[in-house]
């Protein structure tokens, strides 16, 4: 065990003990990750609760845990190379390496890290690229879900590697100039630039981003477009922006979203969703998203990331000049991005105990959506649509009760239709 680690800084204890304990966060992360898949995979299969007989046939009841088997292999062998990989860069000084790279062909701070990061990304992106091949075109295509071609697969690959390079390195080039010119402090202006983009991107995703990747057409006029308008004008909720995308360009799974505000407000279905639902099915699924705006939930959501990215920037704040840091990743002279990594790898925990906390009040949220389209529509429609898009969507309908607690934003199928349910006579 002793001869393993002896690729570990041979510097003073502190960057010693920083380093094991970055390993022990790596390790026990995984580790958690892993358990937790293992208590899901092995409460799935039981026999369904009486509420949710009859979503699934015999013989698709076998295809979605077939399908739920294969998705939880895939996880643990892809997750086990990402940690490996890791583990590598770790334990033979990899960081380090790629920083000296950086440091040899500039000598500009922001050049030094947009190079170091256009390192790593790219190479984990090639290195994870057979992973989403199998995913997309073996695990989805055996179960009838993908319909990506392999050109638009490339094409979604270049645009998102573009966007990752243009957006990604644009804000962190501004941030690291911005630390450059106001030092410890920097973290307060920092967190005033990324709030503005946040809520710019909030209210112009749909129109900026979107349409590099799909096709998205006002609903046509008809029966669907008019229920809808009359269930809106009936809670006093004004919506013109309402669309169809062509999610069954890459999928044949249904979804809808709520995005923007203002003006800027729009209701986005899959066209997949409109095939396989009724119209009061539909109506029922935009009272729900309506209720999440009504409620001030898309809102509530926003302010929630906007304190999370101050919390975030204001710790980091603390340790971005730590020489311990920068040694425990085998690099002498501290720098920003070295500090990023480390740093990173540091607030693994504070992120998990971060994300529990929104994952309880997101899925609190959306028992209030199901309340507000419960109350103010048809129960009866909005359970019969939430069941139809789990059997569309091979969803698991009995996770273990732990997974949910770390994984799931939504409640269970389960859940959900028992706390609708109540609704049914109001």
């Amino acid at each position: 065990c002793g001869s393993f680690f002896n690729f570990a800084p041979k510097t003073t204890n502190m960057f010693t003990t920083l380093f094991y304990i970055i390993l022990f966060i790596i390790l026990a992360d995984f580790a958690l990750d892993r358990y937790l898949d293992r208590l899901n995979i092995r409460y799935a299969g039981k026999e369904l609760p009486a509420l949710l007989k009859g979503i699934f046939d015999e013989e698709k009841y076998a295809k979605q845990q077939a399908y739920l088997r294969a998705n939880h292999i895939f996880g643990l062998w892809s997750s086990a190379f990402n940690l490996l990989i890791l583990l590598g860069m770790m334990l033979l000084s990899g960081f380090s390496l790629v920083n000296s790279v950086a440091v040899s062909l500039t000598s500009h701070h922001i050049g030094q890290a947009l190079i170091f990061f256009g390192i790593i990304m790219l190479a984990a992106g090639i290195l994870n690229l057979p992973f989403s091949v199998y995913d997309t075109f073996v695990i989805e295509q055996k179960f009838g879900f993908n319909k990506t071609t392999p050109r638009t697969f490339v094409l979604d690959l270049i645009k998102s590697v573009a966007l990752s390079a243009i957006l990604g390195g644009g804000i962190l080039s501004l941030i690291i100039w911005i630390y450059g010119k106001t030092g410890s402090w920097f973290w307060l202006l920092a967190w005033g630039v990324v709030t503005l983009i946040s809520v710019f991107m909030s209210m112009f995703y749909s129109n900026l981003i979107v349409p590099l990747f799909n096709k998205q057409t006002p609903l046509p006029e008809g029966e669907l477009r008019s229920a809808i308008r009359d269930f809106a004008n009936r809670v006093g909720f004004k919506l013109d922006n309402i669309y169809v995308i062509n999610g069954s360009k890459r999928s044949s799974k249904g979804n809808a979203y709520f995005t923007g505000f203002g003006p800027k407000k729009r209701i986005v279905l899959f066209d997949t969703l409109i095939e396989e639902l009724s119209v009061n099915e539909l109506v029922a699924v935009l009272a729900h998203e309506i209720g999440h705006y009504k409620k001030k939930h898309v809102l509530l959501s926003l302010i929630i990331g906007i304190l999370q990215t101050g919390f975030l920037l204001f710790l980091f704040s603390l340790f971005v000049q730590s020489s311990a840091l920068s040694a425990a990743l085998g690099v002498g002279e501290p720098n920003f991005h070295i500090g990023m990594v480390a740093f990173g790898m540091l607030y693994s925990p504070v992120s998990l105990a971060t994300g529990l906390l929104i994952h309880s009040v997101s899925r609190k949220n959306e028992y209030a959506a199901d309340q507000f389209a419960a109350t103010y529509h048809d129960p009866e429609a909005l359970i019969s649509a939430l069941k139809k898009l789990s059997a569309q969507n091979l969803s698991n309908l009995t996770p273990h009760p732990l997974y949910v607690i770390f994984h799931y934003s939504h409640p269970p199928l389960l859940s959900r239709v028992e706390y609708i349910l109540q609704f049914r006579k109001k």
